[in-house]
């Protein structure tokens, strides 16, 4: 395997590592418009780190909007082998506590207006989802994370939904109860599928910031201890962000076959491949197709 390159995408509060060298802004581009803003390289102890912060410096995207094509074409872009997502989430289980941190191994998609595929009609691809995150990554996640005194909890489904809106208590009950999930986002989806699609080892670290509305005490919630949760995700974050060179070796021993999703997954014959979106797959798919 080649030497790991990590990028973390997440929001502004986790890219203040200390010790990063040559930190540099790079703008990007890709054939599927501009990521959430430029990306902010550097190495730590010796691992080439990336940042991109999901929803722009100043939160100007919402989480329909963000261009997740874009930035997953631009890490690919940059040589990125592996992407940690860190996000916030509500937790359906009373045991996943505020300031918990939750390394999910499912997703359920609830989104409906994002591009959710690189590929289409004239380059047709499916690639496995039925493991879609990288769980050697998400290991070594939670391993730092849980040096920084956090409690981890490793597995689990996360609900992906769309909205800017939160849901409402009958969807929460009924994520909670029927559907079996465990923490509930906006961002996360589809963001493991273009990665997947990618070929690149993708790992979640959900931060719980409080419990979604089933909960009996949700609308009692203080908002002061919800920004308190924050301000100490985002420090255990940025401290699990900096034990992962440590971590993060040239074998980390994934036989999940992250990089190798697209090996079978092409089905468009080559001489009906559209001739433009096979130039603007280059950079996630130029593996396979040539």
């Amino acid at each position: 395997m080649s030497t790991p390159y990590l990028a973390v995408i997440g929001g502004s509060g986790i890219y203040d590592i200390d010790g990063l060298k040559d930190a540099a802004w790079q703008a990007v581009t890709t054939p599927w418009g501009d990521p959430s803003e430029q990306i902010l390289t550097g190495t730590l102890d010796g691992l080439r780190l990336a940042f991109l912060p999901r929803h722009g410096r100043g939160h100007v995207h919402s989480p329909t909007d963000v261009p997740y094509r874009a930035n997953i074409d631009a890490l690919k872009q940059l040589g990125v082998t592996h992407v940690l997502s860190v996000s916030a989430c509500g937790s359906f289980r009373d045991h996943m506590a505020p300031g918990d941190f939750v390394i999910p191994d499912q997703f359920i998609d609830r989104t409906v207006n994002r591009e959710k595929s690189f590929f289409s009609k004239g380059c047709v691809a499916h690639v496995s989802l039925a493991h879609p995150t990288c769980t050697v990554l998400g290991g070594l996640a939670a391993d730092a994370a849980r040096a920084q005194g956090v409690t981890v909890h490793e597995g689990g489904t996360y609900l992906a939904m769309e909205g800017p809106q939160f849901s409402t208590l009958a969807e929460s009950r009924m994520y909670r109860e029927s559907w079996g999930c465990d923490v509930i986002g906006m961002t996360n989806m589809p963001e493991a599928k273009l990665a997947r699609e990618a070929e690149l080892h993708y790992a979640t670290v959900a931060m719980v910031t409080d419990y979604d509305s089933w909960h009996p005490d949700h609308g009692e919630v203080d908002v002061t201890e919800i920004i308190k949760t924050l301000g100490a995700n985002s420090t255990h974050a940025r401290g699990m962000i900096a034990g992962m060179p440590a971590r993060l070796g040239a074998d980390t021993g994934c036989d999940q076959g992250c990089a190798t999703a697209l090996d079978f997954a092409v089905m468009t014959a080559p001489d009906k491949r559209d001739a433009d979106l096979v130039a603007r797959l280059n950079t996630v798919a130029g593996r396979v197709l040539g």
